[in-house]
């Protein structure tokens, strides 16, 4: 539900009540936290089906700062708990505080948070290798899920290596590129052949590379047709096609300079 793009209620209960979405993405940053909690409502679907995930932005990190956000986010979604409380982003812009020290000491926080059930799992967002490393040295907990940047031009392999090497489940967003992939002519050419569509193409790409995928969509029939990528699969030689696409580019931040 990024702020990008807008927030549709009714796009919100029609993926709950005739998708079978079950699985929300917001954030603090997003601004509609709120307004979730009236979809979720008038969906009718019951609280232990859904799976939320919120995030912390940096004006709330820190020890105290966190535990207190963590609660205001449960209030605007009318929730009890968590299932998944992300750090949003690795830079703190906290003065004379060194990114790391304020990293180490919001995870502390979010360590305290998931053993106390307010947050089910407790993960990251756009944290990269060395901020990873870093936060092992300083925590205790592993985070649970690393949420970042990947379509067929965002492809962070060794990013996604390492953490399933550590069991960190690597989930992937903006997995359309923001549209920038669907007029990719490999795309195109693939979704003809598979009788798709781009983003079915795209979607389908991230599954089979093992990727926890959340596509992003305010209207209905793209919903239900972002749903319809489970009865068919992609060859790999076609796989190896949409993973030669990858030339680094960001459609969203890029984390690659903070410290």
């Amino acid at each position: 539900t990024s702020h990008q793009g807008g927030y549709s209620h009714d796009a919100v209960v029609h993926a709950l009540q005739k998708c079978g979405v079950r699985h929300i993405d917001t954030a603090k940053r997003y601004g509609c936290e709120s307004l979730l909690q009236k979809a979720i409502k008038e969906s009718g679907v019951k609280r232990e089906d859904l799976w939320i995930t919120t995030k912390l932005w940096h004006s709330d990190y820190g020890y105290e700062n966190t535990k207190k956000a963590c609660l205001e986010s449960c209030e605007r979604l009318g929730v009890e708990y968590l299932d998944l409380y992300l750090i949003h982003w690795p830079d703190a812009h906290v003065p004379g505080k060194s990114n790391r020290e304020v990293r180490a000491e919001t995870w502390r926080a979010m360590e305290e948070l998931y053993e106390k059930g307010l947050c089910r799992s407790i993960g990251v967002s756009n944290f990269l290798i060395s901020h990873l490393e870093q936060l092992k040295e300083d925590c205790v907990i592993t985070p649970h899920v690393n949420q970042v940047e990947y379509h067929p031009f965002q492809r962070p392999q060794e990013l996604v290596d390492y953490c399933r090497s550590r069991d960190i489940v690597f989930e992937g967003y903006c997995p359309l590129a923001k549209g920038e992939a669907l007029t990719h002519p490999s795309v195109i050419q693939l979704a003809k052949k598979y009788g798709r569509t781009p983003a079915q193409i795209c979607i389908r790409w991230s599954i089979q590379n093992g990727i926890v995928t959340i596509p992003k969509s305010t209207k209905a029939e793209r919903i239900q047709e972002n749903c319809k990528v489970f009865d068919f699969t992609i060859a790999e030689d076609d796989v190896d096609i949409l993973n030669g696409m990858h030339d680094g580019r960001h459609v969203s931040w890029d984390p690659s300079l903070i410290v």
